[in-house]
């Protein structure tokens, strides 16, 4: 009894981390159960890249996983299709067009000094954009389509004049390191915060030292539009403004300040791209799904307990014990490690549940074998627990080296299954070779339990 008590100590442990776990922490859930958005991105080629080749698509691919990244969607699916084509599933993304915003948009970022004796010109159409802008959202609200195109056309044409005033771009988004969103100080709206490599925050000293004092804006423009035009004080004219840092103001909703920071963090993409489809993965199929799975998952282990007290009675109870251990720290692992899950996922997870069965089945049988030698009850437990071990560790390392390949040479849901099931395979290590083992010394150690008869009926009680 006294042997056992540090392993029983840990096992108390970890399965009160595991529930506090479970509590704190939902698990996460993939496209397929809690739905999303799935968008397939087509590449198109340029005058200068007239045909889109693997390193194209590569590049591209490597974009839009970093824009993914930034609107932190967790085990998001981004995968080639064809050989022009991306396709992107988005699990909890509850709207298409934000990721359609983010992912689809070049975010070409330029800053471009006002050209002299153009502020008479500039002031009215500045005026004339902000107050197009206000419009449009009112009628996109009101849903009129005739006056929202109208506002269009007139909103790009008064763009389009108004970047004529301005010169070349000075400053591009290739000297940025880094994008953040951020509130004003006034807290009512957002802007982006920019800070540079040394080469742009030199740049950025240069073109504001030029422009301090002169009453000529830094047109900030994204995507050939003007966003922000900041006046450079007086104050500035001696250095120009140093420390490689800037900030984009225009009023922007959280929304929008974000959406613009993932897209300049992520760089301009390679080539233009068009979002082909854009459809919403609905709930609903993923209750159904998670329903389903979790009746077939219950109503599996339900039979596996059964079985496993009716034949193997004593042993059999404990090793149920050790399943409901084996699940409690396979779920908190899941959420400690960031797995989310998918159909496959609970397919690996359930399959791993069966080997952990199997790794008891195997000690419980070689126990029986060695009392039916004639060796003691304690002996014989010992024993098999020994002789069964390196058969449960060669099946469980056959094992996980097949996860290991699924993992490194597939994509997709099927990687979440080789994680599901390789987790799944090392804790139940543990619970068969620990909790199991912990659990059967310690009933052991009661002279009401101390009888072969509950380990094997064929075995008299005269064995001890």
């Amino acid at each position: 009894m006294g042997k056992q008590q540090s392993p029983l100590i840990l096992i108390l442990a970890l399965v009160a981390a595991a529930i506090f776990v479970l509590v704190q922490l939902p698990i996460r859930l993939g496209l397929d159960l809690q739905g999303g958005s799935q968008l397939t991105i087509l590449v198109k080629p340029t005058t200068e890249i007239p045909s889109v080749g693997d390193r194209e698509l590569e590049a591209v691919q490597r974009v839009i996983e970093n824009r993914v990244n930034g609107l932190g969607v967790s085990e998001a699916v981004i995968q080639t299709a064809g050989s022009d084509k991306i396709l992107v599933q988005l699990p909890g993304v509850s709207n298409p067009e934000q990721a359609e915003r983010v992912l689809g948009g070049t975010a070409q970022l330029e800053f471009r000094e006002q050209n002299p004796g153009t502020e008479a010109q500039v002031t009215p159409l500045q005026q004339l954009v902000s107050q197009a802008r206000g419009a449009l959202e009112i009628e996109r609200r009101n849903g009129d389509p005739t006056k929202v195109a109208e506002l269009e056309q007139t909103l790009e044409r008064s763009q389009v004049e108004l970047a004529k005033f301005f010169g070349p771009a000075q400053i591009t988004g290739k000297s940025l390191k880094d994008a953040l969103a951020q509130p004003t100080q006034t807290g009512n709206t957002w802007e982006v915060a920019l800070r540079f490599d040394t080469e742009g925050g030199d740049q950025f000293a240069a073109l504001t030292k030029n422009l301090a004092g002169t009453g000529r804006s830094i047109g900030i423009f994204l995507d050939g539009v003007l966003i922000s035009a900041p006046v450079v004080g007086p104050e500035f004219a001696q250095t120009g403004i140093t420390g490689g840092s800037a900030v984009i103001t225009g009023r922007f909703t959280t929304e929008q300040a974000e959406d613009l920071a993932i897209q300049l963090r992520g760089g301009a993409l390679p080539l233009p791209v068009e979002i082909v489809e854009n459809r919403t993965v609905g709930a609903t199929l993923g209750r159904d799904s998670i329903q389903r799975s979790i009746y077939a998952g219950i109503g599996g282990l339900l039979l596996v307990l059964i079985f496993m007290v009716a034949y193997y009675q004593l042993p059999g109870l404990i090793a149920d014990i050790s399943l409901a251990i084996y699940a409690l720290l396979s779920l908190a692992a899941f959420d400690l490690l960031g797995v989310t899950l998918t159909l496959p996922g609970i397919a690996g997870f359930l399959l791993s549940i069966g080997m952990a069965v199997d790794a008891n089945v195997l000690i419980f049988e070689r126990t029986r074998e060695e009392l039916r030698a004639g060796k003691s009850l304690y002996r014989s437990v010992e024993s098999g627990f020994y002789r069964a071990f390196s058969s449960i560790l060669d099946s469980n390392v056959t094992t996980l080296i097949a996860c290991g390949a699924l993992f490194w040479l597939s994509s997709g849901l099927v990687k979440g299954f080789a994680l599901t099931l390789a987790i799944g395979v090392m804790v139940s290590m543990f619970t068969a070779i620990t909790c199991s083992r912990t659990l059967m010394f310690l009933a052991i150690a009661y002279p009401a339990l101390r009888k072969p008869q509950l380990f094997d009926r064929r075995l008299s009680a005269t064995k001890s």
